[in-house]
């Protein structure tokens, strides 16, 4: 986890939340970053560059030390438009709304499991 796209970078990880379980943030863009610290009332002009590499390590902690006050879904929905989503249990997977209007899962011997990819029309 030292680059972008591999958890490294503090804007396109997951982060705890204080009921235990995690939300993604793919805050990549300026204006996405804007909007998850403008949700995470946190000031810009007092934290590491977006980019700054050398200060990944201490914006991922503030980060992590903010997403832990609130609980997954309560930041999931809050943070919607800043590129931030719960990350589901396969419990939960199934039955989201999302995954539901997509057909992403189907009927296995033990219950759903993910529905085979990619899928072709006729």
């Amino acid at each position: 986890g030292r680059n972008i796209n591999d958890g490294g970078a503090p804007f396109y990880r997951t982060y705890l939340t204080s009921d235990q379980k995690y939300v993604a943030v793919g805050a990549m863009e300026p204006v996405f970053w804007n909007r998850l610290l403008d949700g995470l009332k946190l000031d810009p002009a007092a934290l590491p560059g977006q980019y700054d590499r050398a200060r990944w390590p201490e914006l991922a902690e503030t980060l992590s030390g903010v997403f832990v006050t609130r609980t997954r879904d309560e930041w999931a929905a809050e943070l919607a438009d800043a590129c931030v989503a719960p990350v589901l249990t396969m419990a939960e997977a199934p039955a989201h709304p999302r995954n539901v209007a997509r057909g992403l899962f189907v009927a296995g011997t033990h219950g759903p499991v993910p529905a085979p990819a990619p899928r072709f029309s006729s």
